[in-house]
């Protein structure tokens, strides 16, 4: 069975930034195939999901990771991809310049938010999770979250086998 991750990394950051590769080595460590697509051509958020769903990311175990703009990015992707996980990291969320309301679509939902974000308030979040039931946990971190890497790396690794398993492809 085919498993893979895609990343969606934030407005002012790259395909390959901390957070991104410090969870791409959990998902590899679980057998996961890792897509990590370049977006700094564009600021826009809604040519950012065009690009991701011209991508056409399939797998019998698709997850979605996205990090601030990347986690509108995710969300409003899984609509159309409906994939199993959708991990959630500071997603810009009911902000200005990000027009579509977010109807995330997926098996597993999780969102990770810091309490002292100065980017985007942690009440998006929390809005976010009430609306879709997801799964929320909220950091004494800042919008970056790069303080948290070991504890998200722990959180990822028991949502990815939790994924695997609501998809039957756990080995």
């Amino acid at each position: 069975m085919r498993k893979q991750v895609y990343f969606a990394h934030g407005k002012e950051s790259g395909p390959w930034g901390r957070k991104i590769q410090a969870l791409a080595a959990v998902a590899r460590a679980q057998g996961f195939a890792v897509e990590s697509p370049d977006y700094t051509f564009t600021h826009d958020p809604d040519a950012r999901i065009r690009h991701l769903l011209g991508l056409a990311p399939s797998a019998d175990c698709l997850v979605l990771v996205g990090s601030s703009m990347g986690g509108y990015v995710s969300a409003v992707a899984s609509q159309a991809l409906a994939p199993t996980g959708l991990f959630l990291l500071a997603p810009a969320v009911y902000m200005p310049g990000y027009e579509a309301e977010p109807q995330p679509r997926a098996a597993r939902l999780e969102i990770v938010h810091g309490w002292h974000d100065e980017v985007i308030p942690v009440e998006h979040a929390i809005r976010l999770g009430r609306r879709h039931h997801a799964r929320l946990h909220l950091l004494d971190s800042g919008h970056t979250l790069n303080d948290q890497i070991p504890y998200l790396e722990h959180l990822f690794r028991r949502f990815l086998q939790e994924v695997e398993e609501a998809a039957g492809t756990a080995s």
